[in-house]
């Protein structure tokens, strides 16, 4: 049946139906203490506490109790399930990635290893120099790196030719120890200015020379002349400020414009922009070389620098898999152009590629590269199920993918044998499947079809609500002399808005309508001493939403609070139960505040309270007053 629990046992307060990957989970009404058992395990009264630490990243803390409890909680689950979604793609990468093996050039980081850097800080750091150096490729004709510290002396940790492979570069850096001492980052510069241009550490001449400073943002000693002196002799300079440091200092100090080679980041937010400035040392180190961007599966775009003209003379481009040379393809293009992209391509494949300048005036020296397809991507990967109603659910998967030729969406109720079939475009990732019966559960399958003919199927099941959705837990907050907040948790399926209606004891009624991100109204004059009755009504496009109303009695002043006291043990008080919220007992359209005796039978427990109710004498107009509770 619909309500049962597919997948993981997660419960939330409403009626919403989530599907998660290749499950859907049908929530239910529960109590609150329920609910809060099976987020927080059962928190004391009036506590608060955080959620799991898999959801402590989305910043969420849940109050327990409280009247919008349950919503939030819902608010919570949802919005942390799509936000892990949402993550594979925004997350910083701590997993394999696509190495980069076209660059050349010697990079050098300017640590800082001064005593006013923490143990833990220094430790991040190393952290982020290895992520930030993790899909190089080192070798004699790729890239070199090298630290050196900054403390009272400056100390080179290892030349750059030492280290030419990942893992002897990897296990240098965490054998990196702290040296302590001042920061004198003046001396450091100048020490670094002898080694980057010098044999005996390993420099290459001919190449891109890439300085990276991390710092805390102080010095000792003066910067700027030895800075300059770097940016002079051709190193570009990137900085990445950990504290406080001088801002007009720093843009100085960093090659230009400040906007690319300046980042001001805390030391717990630097694989935030590890990715943006690996991207901005690998413009550097391979402008002057034929490389490969926008690598996929089955496509890379090959760049290389300018060198001849449409006057001067043409390209011709080879490539061929490295393992098998004999499939060479040649390709031309005019002299103007500076990139090529090449498609269908194998993926996870190695590609040998050599690019030709043919010049009438000039002889130029052919450039290779070595360039690897990403593995394939496969979609559906996940599929999700949203927006539930009672003869409708929206469907979408992930990702998107251009070898995708189309999609087929097959459904059919649980348990049965009838399907049906829907063709959606491959540039689409979601569809609306329409006509369902209510309150039923659906298997619903993905299926990709590629341009090579390939297909790839994914399913899920989703579960339509019942007729007539309705909204919940509507409750009262005083906001003041004769003033009301009403609000009320949102209604099942796609809700074009609510209609609020106030029928007043004394005085008129009123109705608002509100759109459907709304759930709560101000209602004014409202006498004290009145019981006036509130009904809130979703309001769909092919369906007739089902209210929910309650009494509320304004309080009367203290003064006649105690003589209402003293006559509750009176023979003229006439007790009798109070249904304190329902949906159908009610008639919104009755102007009248009805005897409310009748409903004490057959009313939950949870939803009744024994009142003491007054029936005073008739006034000299006749007028009998209602009751007062």
């Amino acid at each position: 049946m619909c309500g049962q629990r597919l997948g993981e046992n997660l419960r939330s307060a409403g009626g919403d139906s989530v599907a998660i990957c290749t499950f859907c989970i049908k929530t239910e009404l529960m109590p609150q203490r329920e609910l809060a058992e099976v987020l927080l395990s059962s928190p004391k009264s009036g506590t608060s506490r955080s959620l799991a630490p898999q959801s402590r990243a989305f910043g969420f803390k849940v109050v327990y109790p409280g009247p919008g409890f349950a919503m939030l909680a819902k608010t919570v689950i949802s919005l942390g399930l799509w936000l892990q979604f949402a993550a594979g793609q925004n997350a910083p990468e701590r997993g394999p990635q696509p190495s980069v093996s076209n660059s050349e050039g010697d990079l050098l980081f300017l640590l800082d290893s001064s005593g006013s850097v923490s143990y833990y800080e220094f430790s991040k750091v190393k952290e982020f120099i290895w992520d930030l150096l993790r899909p190089f490729t080192f070798g004699p004709k790729d890239v070199q790196t090298s630290i050196i510290h900054i403390s009272t002396t400056p100390t080179m940790e290892f030349p750059f030719d030492r280290y030419l492979s990942s893992g002897t570069v990897q296990q240098a850096i965490r054998d990196t120890r702290q040296l302590m001492g001042d920061t004198n980052t003046g001396q450091a510069l100048s020490y670094a200015k002898e080694k980057f241009f010098s044999d005996g550490a390993g420099a290459r001449p001919d190449v891109p020379k890439v300085l990276v400073w991390v710092t805390d943002g102080f010095s000792t000693d003066d910067i700027s002349e030895p800075m300059q002196l770097l940016k002079d002799m051709g190193v570009t300079v990137f900085i990445v400020s950990t504290g406080r440091g001088n801002y007009l200092e720093l843009s100085a100090a960093a090659s230009q414009p400040p906007e690319k080679h300046l980042h001001f980041v805390d030391v717990d937010d630097l694989p935030i922009i590890t990715k943006e400035l690996r991207d901005a040392i690998l413009d550097v180190i391979q402008a002057n070389r034929l490389h490969a961007v926008d690598i996929t599966s089955s496509s890379f775009r090959l760049t290389w620098p300018q060198l001849l003209s449409q006057e001067t003379g043409y390209y011709t481009l080879e490539y061929a898999p490295a393992g098998d040379l004999a499939r060479k393809r040649t390709t031309q293009v005019s002299g103007a152009h500076t990139s090529l992209t090449l498609s269908n391509l194998a993926p996870e494949t190695a590609y040998e590629v050599v690019l030709i300048p043919e010049s009438n005036i000039h002889y130029f020296p052919p450039q290779a590269t070595r360039v690897t397809t990403l593995p394939e991507e496969i979609t559906p990967a996940q599929v999700f199920i949203s927006e539930s109603g009672p003869h409708s659910f929206q469907v979408s998967w992930a990702p998107m993918l251009d070898s995708v030729m189309g999609y087929q969406i097959l459904y059919g109720p649980l348990p049965g044998n009838s399907a049906k079939l829907l063709e959606v475009d491959g540039k689409k990732n979601s569809t609306v499947v329409e006509n369902l019966a209510p309150n039923t559960t659906y298997l619903v399958t993905v299926t990709a079809v590629y341009n090579s003919g390939k297909e790839r199927s994914l399913s899920a099941k989703a579960c339509t609500q019942e007729e007539g959705s309705k909204v919940r837990h509507l409750r009262f907050e005083d906001m003041g002399p004769n003033t009301l907040k009403a609000s009320w948790d949102a209604a099942d399926g796609k809700v074009l808005g609510y209609r609020v209606r106030c029928r007043r004891q004394t005085g008129p009624s009123s109705v608002l309508s509100v759109s459907p991100q709304v759930h709560s109204v101000l209602l004014t004059d409202l006498p004290s001493g009145t019981t006036n009755k509130v009904c809130v009504k979703p309001v769909y496009k092919n369906q007739a939403g089902k209210g929910l109303c309650r009494l509320v009695h304004m309080q009367p002043g203290l003064r006649e609070v105690r003589a209402e006291k003293q006559l509750c043990n009176s023979a003229e008080a006439q007790p009798f139960f109070l249904a304190r919220g329902w949906s159908d007992s009610l008639d919104d359209n009755r102007d009248e505040i009805p005897d409310l005796s009748r409903f004490g039978e057959g009313v939950d427990k949870a939803d009744v309270i024994f009142v003491c109710v007054l029936f005073p004498a008739t006034d000299a107009q006749g007028y009998n007053h209602r009751p007062r509770a």
